[in-house]
Parts: structure tokens; C-alpha cells; sequence
């Protein structure tokens, strides 16, 4: 039995493994059809695993007519609670209250931008808001080296906040951070906020996400549907 711990980059190569007889995709959402035909190709004869906690539609179909085996896992970790999710305009006096009470909890925060361009000034203006609290800042153009130094830090305690894009959004287990701010959650998709959701609750503090809107952008009505949905369904299991 053999097994082969592989990144995305070794589909771009000629690989074969033909004793190969399991693969196990993790955050299944993250890979196109094509990618997950070249996975089945690495070997003859494979069994596959996929595994989400937000199947993307192709896979929901399959599963629902009968051309996967599906396995559900329901039951949350045990004391486990559901993370508590709001929507609103962004509002610096209560974005301090709610980041000073999990620093006093002894907690941590993330706060999660849709893009790079943004993090210069809501680092400013995080500061302006907490002065008295560190902030760390990642995001996928840095330094492999220096991303590594800042998360694994981050998650041994290292800050108070992680100012950052998306690339949180999973496979990132920081149980003493339990406070999320979505910067523009607008912007993201449901799976993405789902995701990032994910980040917060893991231990057995209370979670809390707020989800921001920027009060000087007009938001669709069928966007702010979409994102109450993550508002009503917030309970585990949802």
C-alpha cells in the first residue's frame, strides 16, 4: 500500500502510479472536472474519496441520482456551537467592541478582504479602530517562507488579528480565534463564506462572524438574500 501526499502541481506533470489503487481529494470545490479526470488517470483501477463541506453542484448532482455513494457526516464535534452570523454596514465602534471583547476572552480575530488591494487601508484603518491590538497581515503574494512564518505563528499566538485575504478560507485551525469580520461579503460567494465561517467556532468558545457591507455601495436585493441565507442558516448541520 502506498501513499502519495500530492499537491495541485504534480496533475501538470506525466506521473503514473499503477499500483495506485485509492485517491482521496480534500476540499473536492477547489478542483474543475478536468483536474479530477487527470486524478482518476494517475492509476488503472481507482477508488475515490471526495470530500467538502461545500460540494459544488456537479458533485450534489451525482450524488443525488445515484452515480456516487455518499457518506454524511451530521454529528458536530462534541460541545460544538453554532457560530453566530450577522449582516450589516461596517461600523467602526462596533467592530471595536467586538474585537476588545475576544482580545479580553483571550481570543483572536480574523479579518478576511476579497482582495489585496484592500488590506492597506483596512489595516489603517483596524489600527485607527484598536490601536492597542496586533495585526498580522497574509495574503498569496508574499513569500512562501514569510506566509508560513506569519499563519503557523498566528496560530501560536502570535497577534491579535489576521488581516487577510480568502486563502484562510480553509485547511487554517486556529482554535483561540474565534471572531470573524468579512470585509465586502458582498463579493464572496456562498461556498467562500461558508468556508471562512468555518474558520471560527472551532473549540468550544462561541464564534461570531459579521459579514460587512460598505453603506456607500448599493447592494442588490438578490445579493442580500443570498447572503441572509448564511444569516438563517447558521445552526450546525445547516
Amino acid at each position: 500500500v502506498g501513499i502519495v501526499v500530492a499537491t495541485h502541481a504534480i496533475l501538470a506533470k506525466d506521473v503514473s502510479f499503477a499500483k495506485l489503487q485509492l485517491v482521496v481529494i480534500d476540499e473536492e470545490q477547489r478542483f474543475g472536472a478536468r483536474d479530477k479526470a487527470k486524478m482518476q488517470a494517475l492509476a488503472p483501477t481507482l477508488h475515490t474519496l471526495v470530500m467538502s463541506a461545500t460540494p459544488i453542484p456537479r458533485t450534489l448532482q451525482a450524488a443525488m441520482v445515484g452515480l456516487r455513494e455518499v457518506s454524511l457526516l451530521s454529528t458536530a464535534p462534541s460541545r460544538r456551537r453554532p457560530v453566530r452570523t450577522s449582516l450589516t454596514d461596517f461600523d467602526r465602534g462596533s467592530a471595536r467592541i467586538a474585537l476588545l471583547r475576544e482580545h479580553r476572552r483571550g481570543g483572536q480575530s480574523f479579518f478576511v478582504a476579497p482582495q489585496i488591494e484592500d488590506l492597506d487601508a483596512l489595516q489603517a484603518v483596524i489600527a485607527d479602530i484598536v490601536p492597542e491590538l496586533s495585526v498580522r497581515v497574509a495574503h498569496g503574494r508574499l513569500p512562501a517562507v514569510e506566509m508560513d512564518e506569519i499563519m503557523v505563528g498566528f496560530a501560536e499566538g502570535d497577534g491579535d488579528i489576521l488581516l487577510s485575504t480568502n486563502i484562510v478560507e480553509s485547511g487554517l485551525d486556529v482554535p483561540q480565534a474565534n471572531t470573524m469580520f468579512i470585509w465586502r461579503a458582498d463579493r464572496f460567494g456562498l461556498a467562500q463564506l461558508h468556508q471562512l465561517r468555518g474558520r471560527v467556532g472551532r473549540g468550544r468558545a462561541q464564534g461570531n462572524v459579521y459579514m460587512l457591507l460598505d453603506a456607500a455601495e448599493d447592494v442588490s436585493e438578490q445579493t442580500r438574500q443570498r447572503l441572509a441565507a448564511l444569516v438563517e442558516l447558521d445552526r450546525l448541520g445547516a
